[in-house]
């Protein structure tokens, strides 16, 4: 996924349909210079993650 991608599902109010190795996950901060996503599964939000945009698929 590119960045500016992630930044407008992370900016919008309404859920998109991401997913990390096939989890559902909510997009809560994109780092452009770095490339990265600060997610978390939608069903288990203790368990935040830093992961490469490229490895974020929209469904």
């Amino acid at each position: 996924m590119n960045h500016q991608r992630a930044k407008e599902i992370a900016q919008s109010p309404v859920m998109a349909g991401v997913t990390y190795q096939g989890v559902p996950v909510y997009i809560q901060h994109v780092d452009e210079e770095n490339e990265t996503a600060r997610i978390y599964p939608i069903y288990e939000p203790e368990n935040e993650l830093e992961v490469s945009l490229n490895m974020l698929v929209e469904e």
